[in-house]
């Protein structure tokens, strides 16, 4: 019955997925032509048809990723891969904890190189064709290498604490399991700004007088404490450009990408960081980190449940093996099936994190100028080659951000 359940929401995930990109590129392509009226002084057609063909390009390419990650989901549970996994490791290792942890290993190895040629495709073919690539080969596969070794020296010990903890922390090892979790979390937290980032990124010194005297004007405003200001080579991988804050405590710190200083001019720049000190205002981020540990729980609950149900196993094709631990076999078939079922939740998500960004908006216009993130938005729009006609179903499915143009009407109206 469960094996029904699962096909079922899975067919259904697909064909919703499939309905919201075409809606999304027939609505992207019948406005191509035509640069809306609140964007039609500030932005030529040129870069309006520019941003809907890249608009395009991703939603054609996240389909078939889509259909392929579908793919390799079953063929890991229903074809029995995880299954033909299990068995060989088994065969081959005597130490539990060891043949757990390659059976997650394996299997989180075959999910990155499916991915892999979409990754490499999405850098040097759908970036570079539209302009935005600046990643070379070499610098790829350095980033590549090193992610992989922030994955093992990092990730190996948390599946392996979690793992421990399942199999000997009693019935209370949710609990357990949740903490070891909510202090992972903390930690890549406190070490990414001054460890983890500066792996993949130079960080220089803000040199800037003008923007830095503003910036620290506007921190001191909104009560904002922080431990320097910072220039991301961003240009280096990319021509995108952002700025954000980040870590807790004395590693919180603000960073600019290159990239974003060289297009915007000091009050552009301030009021992009008024809005992203509106987050930190209105404790959008404590909030959502709040929602996920929550969320973290339910699932290690959901988790411990299931983990006891044969037919959560035999359902997903795989038939647990007796007298041995099977929870990397839990672990996995939990994190492989659940965004299946998940995934109508996405645009509740998309609605709160929307409401988010309206919020800061009306923070960054009372702190600095609406007029100046007005601007600055329409250039970074412009410059990302952000659609400026999503399709409504689309955006309210996925969108983060609300579309420009309802932004930018409630900045300039006050809303």
């Amino acid at each position: 019955m469960f094996t029904l359940w699962f096909i079922a929401f899975l067919f259904a995930d697909l064909a919703t997925r499939a309905w919201v990109a075409s809606r999304q590129m027939r609505h992207v392509l019948r406005h191509r032509d035509q640069v809306p009226a609140e964007f039609a002084d500030r932005i030529g057609l040129r870069s309006h048809q520019r941003a809907a063909d890249y608009t395009l390009a991703k939603v054609r390419l996240g389909m078939v990723e889509t259909l392929v990650e579908a793919a390799l989901l079953v063929v890991l549970t229903l074809l029995g891969g995880l299954q033909w996994l299990d068995l060989q490791w088994g065969r081959a290792i005597d130490s539990e904890m060891w043949r757990q942890l390659a059976l997650i290993g394996s299997v989180v190895a075959i999910v990155g190189l499916v991915g892999l040629p979409f990754t490499v495709w999405r850098k040097f073919g759908l970036e570079a064709r539209f302009g935005f690539n600046r990643v070379t080969p070499r610098l790829f596969v350095a980033d590549l290498a090193k992610g992989l070794l922030l994955t093992l020296l990092l990730g190996a010990p948390l599946v392996a604490l979690v793992l421990w903890v399942m199999g000997n922390a009693g019935q209370h090892w949710i609990w357990w399991a949740w903490a070891v979790w909510v202090g992972f979390n903390f930690l890549v937290i406190w070490l990414f700004p001054t460890v983890i980032a500066p792996l993949f990124n130079k960080f220089t010194p803000l040199q800037n007088t003008d923007v830095a005297e503003r910036v620290n004007a506007l921190a001191q405003r909104c009560g904002f404490r922080l431990n320097g200001l910072f220039v991301m080579d961003g240009s280096r991988r990319s021509a995108h450009g952002n700025a954000y804050f980040t870590g807790f405590g004395r590693n919180r710190r603000i960073v600019f990408f290159d990239t974003l200083l060289a297009r915007l001019d000091p009050m552009e720049i301030e009021a992009v960081l008024a809005h992203e000190l509106g987050h930190f205002k209105h404790r959008h981020i404590i909030k959502r980190m709040a929602v996920s540990f929550a969320a973290a729980l339910g699932f290690f609950a959901l988790l411990g449940w299931l983990a006891q149900q044969v037919w959560f196993y035999t359902g997903l094709g795989v038939i647990p093996q007796l007298g041995r631990p099977n929870d990397a076999l839990a672990l996995i078939l939990f994190f492989l099936v659940v965004p299946v079922f998940t995934f109508w939740v996405t645009p509740l998500a998309s609605w709160f994190s929307r409401r988010d960004e309206f919020q800061a908006d009306r923070y960054a216009a009372s702190q600095s100028s609406a007029d100046a993130l007005v601007s600055a938005l329409v250039k970074l729009y412009d410059d990302n080659a952000a659609t400026l006609t999503p399709d409504p179903v689309h955006s309210a499915f996925y969108d983060s951000h609300p579309p420009a143009a309802l932004r930018i009407q409630k900045l300039r109206h006050g809303a």
